[in-house]
């Protein structure tokens, strides 16, 4: 009989666990602090629980953890970790030290359905979503994870489209029994899947980044094919009527092509469209994937895109490139899909 996993489970799903095999109600949170404090690895470890009673949890259950298959490094510091998943594929992570800062980039699914042509995960296909396990794993296993200060699921797959899951991990990772982190520490992306997002705004304090990358809807399907299911402009409808107070903050993550959506013309209809919106624009170089017809923009364009934005109003800064050589980049983890159950 296969293992049930811990890890994923909140404090009343763990106390039921515990009064299986006889344990008192208080030892749930006890089990909580082993699992999301002190991050163990085997039941066996958690030592204030009797030793007939981790015996009978190990008979059922197990953590759920899963070592890292494969890592590479990059020359700037960036380290790009290969996670098994529950059932069978694999996901890639990407650790990214800064300073005093160090930011975990998670993925949520095996490969991504939306299809973004500038995307090598999009390419990749859609293999299978991710259980909240395996996205808590890539925090719970990574090494280094005590260092942490920043999670932003902008891995592999569309965060919206496996929500469920998501925000599962987000809650372990935000409530006083799980991390108990801020939510101002996590970034859940988006191409725009209204029902989603509309969902996440209700159940989530953590930050919001969409994916635009065009302001025009027909050159936006051109690039984005998830534009014709979900609209740029109802999606901006529905920001637009969130109130965005300081405890949460909307990104705009916009790849920047040159000679497709860098021009004057672009710019002008960003500034029309976010300058209503607390919110800034995160400009990033595109990193060129394999047979792809799109160029990066040069840097001095760059430069004057967010100066542009930034004189009319629109918070704007350049994102910084990291682990481009191992393949980490924003647009590069590709991870071979397995066919897993949907």
């Amino acid at each position: 009989m296969e293992k049930k996993k811990l890890l994923g489970m909140m404090t009343d799903e763990l106390k039921a666990v515990g009064a299986e095999v006889g344990l008192p109600g208080y030892a749930a949170k006890q089990m909580a602090g082993w699992l999301y404090g002190k991050r163990v690895r085997r039941i066996d470890e958690m030592t204030n629980l009797s030793l007939k009673a981790r015996t009978a949890l190990a008979e059922r259950y197990e953590i759920g953890c899963r070592e890292p298959s494969d890592v590479q490094k990059s020359v700037d510091g960036t380290a790009k970790y290969l996670f098994p998943t529950e059932s069978g594929g694999q996901v890639e992570c990407v650790f990214i030290p800064d300073g005093d800062r160090a930011t975990l980039c998670v993925s949520c699914q095996v490969g991504c359905r939306m299809g973004c042509r500038f995307c090598m995960t999009g390419r990749q296909g859609f293999g299978g979503n991710l259980s909240a396990t395996d996205i808590l794993n890539q925090v719970y296993s990574v090494p280094g994870s005590e260092q942490l200060t920043n999670i932003v699921f902008m891995g592999q797959g569309e965060p919206m489209d496996n929500l469920d899951a998501v925000l599962r991990a987000t809650e372990l990772l935000t409530a006083p029994d799980g991390w108990a982190w801020s939510p101002k520490r996590i970034t859940v992306s988006t191409v725009g899947v209204r029902k989603g997002v509309e969902r996440f705004l209700r159940e989530s304090d953590c930050h919001l980044a969409v994916s635009l990358h065009n302001p025009f809807p027909e050159e936006r399907l051109g690039m984005m094919p998830a534009e014709k299911a979900f609209g740029l402009q109802e999606l901006l409808a529905l920001l637009r009527e969130q109130d965005w107070s300081h405890q949460r903050r909307l990104s705009f993550e916009y790849i920047v092509f040159g000679g497709l959506n860098d021009s004057e013309r672009h710019a002008r209809e960003l500034v029309r469209l976010l300058s209503p919106l607390e919110c800034r624009v995160n400009l990033i170089r595109f990193h060129k994937i394999p047979d792809s017809p799109y160029m990066g923009a040069p840097d001095e364009k760059m430069v004057w895109l967010r100066d542009y934005l930034t004189h009319h109003g629109v918070t704007c800064t350049i994102r910084a490139s990291r682990g481009q050589d191992i393949y980490a980049a924003c647009g590069l983890l590709h991870a071979a899909p397995s066919p897993l159950p949907l």
